[in-house]
């Protein structure tokens, strides 16, 4: 039993939700104070080093979720398993929990090995995966900022992927897919909170992500977005530690080996 049982399709569910947890919760991010304690980039980097304009951005997530929403309702109406009685049978928790578990393995697996190529091949670098690193001090709102294409192949097919080999239905879709959002948007909200639950469970976390956007940490720590498994085990892995700045907030520093 689940809140919108009754209302909306957990196919319909599984389409849009996701869409509105990222505006949610991006949009509290937007919304809050300047936090200038717990920046990880001051405003001032923030405006200098950004090379695209937030109404940019926004329309770039909205195209981007506009393809993501199509290939989601195809992808369920294709996968639905109804029973003589017109229902769908819900597997139990604990194998909902597995199911979840692996597409997040999947996930960061399909994410891993497609981000990096797109780093170590410059054509698709300068062309595609560049429109992403244009905020060079990520925000929330910009979590999804991607060539169109990247979204496609990196974001959409990846959830795509994931749901088919860990073949849950549309119900529990729903619950993965808005954890995979909230968790995307944390690890570019650019602020170190104190007891963000992110940080705390997950060492691939803001300030993780973060180095990865720094010029001198482009090449490393591609892992996204729940686990730094692969990092660690094919060397791209880099340490990093957070410094607290004279004039507020931290600084996330690339560690040597």
């Amino acid at each position: 039993m689940v809140f919108w049982e009754g209302y909306v399709s957990d196919e319909v569910m599984g389409t849009f939700a996701p869409i509105v947890v990222y505006w949610l919760y991006a949009g509290f991010y937007q919304l809050l104070p300047p936090m200038d304690k717990y920046r990880l980039h001051t405003r001032k980097e923030e405006n200098a080093k950004n090379l695209v304009p937030l109404a940019s951005v926004v329309k770039g997530v909205l195209l981007q979720q506009f393809f993501q929403a199509t290939v989601a309702h195809l992808l369920f109406l294709l996968t639905c398993k109804v029973t003589t009685s017109g229902t769908v049978v819900q597997p139990s928790i604990p194998v909902q929990i597995v199911q979840i578990i692996i597409a997040m393995l999947v996930m960061d697996t399909w994410q891993y090995f497609v981000h990096r190529y797109m780093h170590q091949n410059k054509f698709l670098y300068r062309h595609i995966h560049s429109q992403h690193h244009r905020l060079v001090v990520p925000y929330a709102i910009g979590a999804l900022y991607n060539h169109p294409l990247e979204g496609l192949l990196l974001d959409t097919f990846g959830g795509a992927l994931s749901f088919l080999v860990a073949g849950m239905t549309a119900r529990t879709a729903v619950i993965f897919f808005c954890f995979a959002v909230v968790k995307t948007v944390d690890d570019h909200c650019g602020l170190w909170l104190p007891g963000n639950i992110f940080h705390l469970f997950f060492h691939n976390n803001t300030a993780y992500h973060d180095i990865h956007h720094q010029l001198q940490g482009t090449k490393f720590n591609y892992s996204q977005p729940f686990f730094s498994i692969w990092d660690k085990l094919l060397g791209t892995y880099r340490p990093y530690r957070l410094v607290k700045r004279p004039e507020g907030g931290f600084e996330a520093q690339l560690m040597k080996d």
